[in-house]
């Protein structure tokens, strides 16, 4: 038994059994090589949230094609303002969120989401101007448009062309 454990021939037999053990466990443990993004519907989020805000609230009437809508919630804004917020991964696999609230003052609101003050530009979408902006160190880009009653931000990682896709699929609910 001891020259099992002792000397060269001891390591080479410990580094065999090890080296099986682990070859062993990867063919016992369930693997998948399918990417799985859970897809969350935002219906009756978009629903309550309409029911609780004394505007129309904006949703995308159709989700882009390729895209997950992967998270989505209601919070609280800051001076009793309430926001809704929608996350998706993009087509290609990206960050996109679209946010809408009628926090005042609606600047403060878009910065907060941005995470930036600075405009770097616009964008027409469906003939409507978008603020540019974009935070460099997260890599982040930022729609903002601003309306009477609410501010719509369509921000993430996603590129410029896959924002104004999400911005474009945008269109005002029915009260009730």
């Amino acid at each position: 038994m001891r020259r099992f454990t002792q000397g060269f021939y001891g390591y080479a037999v410990a580094l065999f059994v090890c080296l099986a053990a682990a070859a062993l466990f990867l063919l016992v443990t369930p693997q998948s090589r399918e990417e799985h993004i859970p897809r969350l519907d935002y219906s009756i989020t978009v629903a309550n949230f309409g029911h609780a805000v004394p505007y129309q609230v904006w949703a995308p009437a159709k989700d882009p094609a390729g895209w997950v809508p992967n998270s989505n919630k209601i919070a609280k804004g800051q001076n009793g303002a309430q926001a809704l917020y929608l996350g998706y991964a993009t087509a290609k696999r990206q960050h996109a969120m679209f946010v809408q609230s009628d926090e005042k003052p609606p600047a403060g609101f878009a910065s907060r989401m941005a995470n930036s003050d600075k405009a770097v530009g616009t964008e027409q979408v469906n003939g409507q101007p978008w603020e540019r902006r974009f935070r460099e160190d997260k890599n982040q880009r930022t729609l903002v448009r601003t309306l009477p009653d609410v501010t719509l931000v369509v921000t993430g990682t996603a590129d410029w062309p896959e924002l104004a896709e999400l911005a474009a699929s945008l269109q005002q609910r029915p009260k009730g």
